[in-house]
C-alpha cells in the first residue's frame, strides 16, 4: 500500500512531470524537489511509499543527469541504491513487471500510471495491475533505471530507454504531422536536415534519412512557408548520398516502411542513435534491422526523397511554368475559354488541384491584357483562386498574383463611383456572371445580372483586390 493519499501523489507527479518537460536549466525549485524526493526515499527505501519516490526520481533523473551537479547526483544515487538493495530480492510471483516494458514511455505516461496506481478509486486502471506497479522488485527495477539515467552504464540489467530529447522530438513531430503543431514547426522540420548533415556514424545517418523522409511530405505540402527548410533537408540528403555511393546489398528483401508521417518520424528518431537502436531491438524486436538500415536500401529512399524535395522546392518557391496552360484556357483565336475557367473556379475537390496554376496564369496574362472585360475576368480569377487555396498559396504563386492585386488597389480613382450596386464576390451565383460579362453573345445573362460596367468598375475591382490581399499580407516576406 501507500501512506500518501492520491491527491498528494497527484500534486507531486505534477511537479515531477514539469521538471521532466522543462528541466533543461537549473532552477532552485527543481533542485528542492529532487532533494526532497531523494531524502524521502532514503528515509524509508523499503517502505510502502518507496514506489512513489522511486518513480519520482525516474521522472527527474534526466534533469539530474543533465546538470552533472554532485550535490544532486550523490543523494539521488545513494537513495536509489538503498531502494534497490532493500527491494530487489523480496519474494515475488509476478510473471512480468512494468519496468521491463516501459522502456520508451514519456514522463507523462509514467506520471499517469503513478497517479492511477496510487488512487484505488480511479475509474481508469494503470497500464499494468497495481500489484505489479507496487511490487518491490518492480520498484527496484525502476531504481536501477533511474540510476542508469543519472550515471549511464551503472546498471546493465534494465531495458534501454529513449533519451528525453528523443521522446520530446517524437511527440512534437507527431503533433506536427497530424496537423496539430505546438509551435516552431519550420525549425523542427529543418532540424532533421541539419542533423542528417552532421551525422558521422553510418547507422545514425540511416536513421536520419528515414526521419527526413517522414518530414519531407509535410515540407512539400505547402504548410512550410520558408525555403530554407527545404534547403536544409536537401543539403542533408545530398551529403548522405555521398556516403552511400556504391553501396551494395545482399539482402533478399527489405522491410516495408510506413507511409504514415508520425509512424515514419518515430522510426527515424528511434534509429538515429545508438540508444534508440537498443530500444528498437529490445522493445520492437529485431525485425530485420540489418536489412532496414542496409546502405543500398537507405540510399534508394534518400534518392526518392531528394527528388520529391527538389521538385517541391521548385513548385513552392521557384518560377512555375504556366505556358502549357494557354492550350487549355485560350481559344485558337486568343480569346479566353471562359467556360472552362469558371468551371475550374468552383470550390470543389475535382477543381481544387487546378486553382493555383490557374490563378498564376491569370495574373501573368492580366499584366499584358488591354481589354477591360478580359482584365476584369483575369483579376477576379486570380483573386478567387487565392480565396479557395489551402494551405496558403506558395511564394511561387504569390510572386505574380500579389502585384496584380496591388496594382488594382492602386488604380482606384479618387472619389466614389456612381454605380448603384456591384457584384458581391462571396455570394452564391457570383461566378455565374463571369461568362456573360466576357462573352454576352454566347452566354445569356443570369437572373439579376448587373451591367458590365459594374464588373469592370475600377472602384469595385480595387475593393475586391484589397479584400483578397488582406489574408495574403506577409506571406511574401518568407525566405524563398
Amino acid at each position: 500500500m501507500n501512506d500518501l493519499d492520491a491527491d498528494a501523489v497527484g500534486e507531486l507527479t505534477g511537479t515531477w512531470d514539469e521538471i521532466w518537460l522543462y528541466g533543461d536549466a537549473r532552477e532552485d525549485e527543481y533542485d528542492r524537489a529532487v532533494l526532497d524526493c531523494a531524502a524521502r526515499l532514503a528515509a524509508d527505501p523499503g517502505g510502502p511509499s518507496a514506489y512513489v519516490w522511486t518513480l519520482g526520481l525516474v521522472m527527474m533523473a534526466p534533469y539530474v543527469s543533465g546538470l552533472r551537479a554532485e550535490e544532486l547526483t550523490a543523494p539521488v544515487r545513494d537513495a536509489l541504491a538503498a531502494a534497490d538493495g532493500a527491494l530487489r530480492d523480496r519474494p515475488c510471483d509476478h510473471a512480468s513487471h512494468p519496468y521491463r516494458t516501459t522502456y520508451g514511455d514519456s514522463a507523462e505516461d509514467l506520471a499517469e500510471d503513478l497517479r492511477l496506481t496510487a488512487d484505488e478509486t480511479a475509474v481508469w486502471e494503470p497500464s499494468a495491475p497495481r500489484e505489479e506497479w507496487r511490487c518491490p522488485r518492480n520498484v527496484a527495477g525502476f531504481a536501477r533505471i533511474a540510476s542508469n539515467i543519472v550515471e549511464p552504464g551503472s546498471a546493465g540489467d534494465v531495458p534501454p530507454r529513449l533519451p528525453r530529447e528523443d521522446l520530446r522530438r517524437i511527440k512534437e513531430l507527431s503533433a506536427l504531422l497530424e496537423g496539430y503543431p505546438e509551435g516552431g514547426t519550420d525549425e523542427e522540420v529543418a532540424a532533421a536536415g541539419r542533423d542528417l548533415s552532421l551525422a558521422d556514424d553510418p547507422l545514425d545517418t540511416a536513421g536520419y534519412v528515414l526521419l527526413v523522409r517522414a518530414v519531407s511530405w509535410h515540407a512539400v505540402s505547402g504548410m512550410v512557408r520558408a525555403g530554407f527548410v527545404l534547403d536544409e533537408l536537401i543539403d542533408g540528403l545530398e551529403k548522405a548520398l555521398t556516403g552511400f555511393a556504391g553501396a551494395g546489398c545482399g539482402h533478399r528483401t527489405h522491410p516495408a516502411l510506413s507511409d504514415s508521417g508520425p509512424e515514419a518520424a518515430e522510426l527515424g528518431v528511434v534509429l538515429s542513435s545508438p540508444a534508440g537502436r537498443e530500444v528498437f531491438e529490445h522493445g520492437w524486436g529485431n525485425k530485420g534491422m540489418a536489412a532496414l538500415l542496409c546502405p543500398a536500401f537507405i540510399a534508394g529512399h534518400a534518392e526518392e526523397t531528394l527528388e520529391l524535395l527538389r521538385t517541391g522546392r521548385e513548385r513552392l518557391f521557384g518560377r512555375r511554368d504556366t505556358s502549357a496552360l494557354d492550350a487549355a484556357y485560350l481559344r485558337p483565336d486568343g480569346r479566353l475559354e471562359i467556360g472552362l475557367i469558371v468551371e475550374r473556379l468552383q470550390d470543389t475537390s475535382p477543381q481544387q488541384p487546378h486553382g493555383l496554376d490557374l490563378g498564376l496564369w491569370a495574373a501573368r496574362r492580366h499584366a499584358g491584357a488591354t481589354d477591360p472585360r478580359e482584365r476584369a475576368v483575369l483579376l477576379l480569377t486570380a483573386g478567387q483562386t487565392m480565396r479557395t487555396a489551402y494551405p496558403d498559396p506558395p511564394v511561387s504563386v504569390l510572386r505574380d498574383v500579389v502585384p496584380a492585386l496591388r496594382a488594382a488597389v492602386a488604380a482606384r480613382p479618387e472619389g466614389e463611383c456612381a454605380h448603384p450596386a456591384h457584384p458581391v464576390p462571396d455570394r452564391g451565383g457570383f461566378l455565374d456572371g463571369l461568362p456573360h460579362l466576357y462573352a454576352p453573345e454566347e452566354h445569356p445573362a443570369p437572373e439579376g445580372a448587373l451591367d458590365p460596367d459594374a464588373w469592370t468598375c475600377p472602384w469595385f475591382l480595387a475593393g475586391y483586390a484589397r479584400d483578397r490581399l488582406t489574408p495574403l499580407e506577409g506571406l511574401l516576406d518568407e525566405d524563398g
